[in-house]
């Protein structure tokens, strides 16, 4: 299969592509995503098979605007619209009760679903301008670092799917957070562009999954994506170093191997001369964090590193979405700095 390399003004051709059940690469503010019409089983079901996704992860529908919620939810909560007028378009995705006219493809069988509108301009008219919801993952390769620019899309799915859509790099560069909005109080299971404090603003109470901080164990079912299965890694093992900044720079000092690569803030890339190394941004510059965290984890797969060793920002705001990425990408290996 070629895959059309497609600019932003194609959004016509981009649109025919979903409508007749195939797949699109889509630009959105978070990551790039394999998008397919998530109305049709057969057209969900090659996003799997493209990815190797597992079946029981679900997809999020994407649509482009929060009147089109009453098309596939019902029993649809005033704190979803609340939500909606606050942070949509934007890096939110709501968990809500679904139609029948959604397929089980999309939701792996749930009786919920996770819906979005997405901030960028042009993902958002080619939402439009093909008529249906959009179920799209990130366009990676199952378990690999997430794309946050065509290039990177292209490196897993090139050949693979129909189409691609360059819309420029993504501005937030982590996942959509995601609020399950079908329980009492409403439940975080992802950590995102959206905080969660910024949740609480219009929520009150939000419990947070234990996902979130922990893999999740075989007998459990994922309500939403990227809760149960290794995420976001390279092929090299990594280890999270949690902690101050300096301390955290130190252990890493003090514990690698010659040849290890790093993950670090970008005051310390001078204590780490002759090894592979990233930068994540500033130690006090968390959005740049989020904005670099999936290419320095893809980097190191073009290089021969047997390990890598990353350092952390503090989980709060969007560092709670930086450090949970990096925790899954290192399977929730994670020391403690002193």
């Amino acid at each position: 299969m070629q895959t059309l390399r497609l600019t932003a003004e194609q959004v016509e051709t981009a649109a025919e592509i979903l409508r007749r059940g195939g797949l699109l690469g889509i630009p959105t503010e978070t990551v790039y995503g394999l998008g397919a019409n998530g109305l049709d089983a057969g057209a969900v079901g090659r996003i799997f098979a493209a990815k190797g996704r597992p079946q029981d992860n679900p997809l999020i529908l994407h649509i482009p605007s929060a009147d089109w919620l009453e098309r596939y939810c019902e029993d649809i909560p005033p704190s979803a619209y609340a939500l909606a007028e606050r942070f949509w378009p934007g890096p939110l995705t709501m968990i809500l009760r679904h139609k029948p006219i959604v397929p089980d493809a999309v939701t792996a069988g749930l009786d919920t679903v996770g819906m979005r509108c997405p901030a960028h301009p042009v993902c958002r008219a080619i939402i439009a301008a093909a008529g249906v919801p959009v179920a799209a993952p990130s366009g990676n390769t199952s378990g690999r670092p997430s794309p946050t620019n065509m290039a990177d899309m292209l490196e897993d799915m090139d050949g693979k799917i129909d189409g691609i859509v360059d819309g420029g790099p993504c501005a937030v560069g982590v996942e959509s957070t995601i609020i399950d909005l079908t329980c009492v109080p409403p439940r975080l299971l992802r950590p995102g562009g959206i905080t969660l404090e910024q949740l609480r603003e219009v929520l009150g109470e939000v419990a947070v999954d234990p996902a979130v901080t922990r893999l999740m164990g075989e007998g459990e079912k994922p309500r939403a994506p990227g809760m149960k299965y290794r995420h976001y890694a390279p092929k090299a093992p990594v280890t999270v170093v949690q902690g101050a900044p300096a301390a955290a720079a130190r252990y890493i000092q003090d514990h690698m191997a010659p040849g290890d690569g790093v993950i670090c803030f970008d005051e310390y890339a001078g204590l780490f001369d002759g090894h592979p190394l990233e930068q994540l941004g500033p130690s006090t510059d968390v959005p740049e964090q989020a904005r670099r965290v999936f290419d320095a984890l893809r980097w190191f797969d073009g290089t021969d590193v047997q390990q890598i060793w990353a350092q952390c920002p503090e989980a709060a705001g969007i560092g709670l979405a930086v450090a949970n990425r990096l925790n899954k990408a290192a399977g929730f290996h994670i020391v403690q700095a002193e």
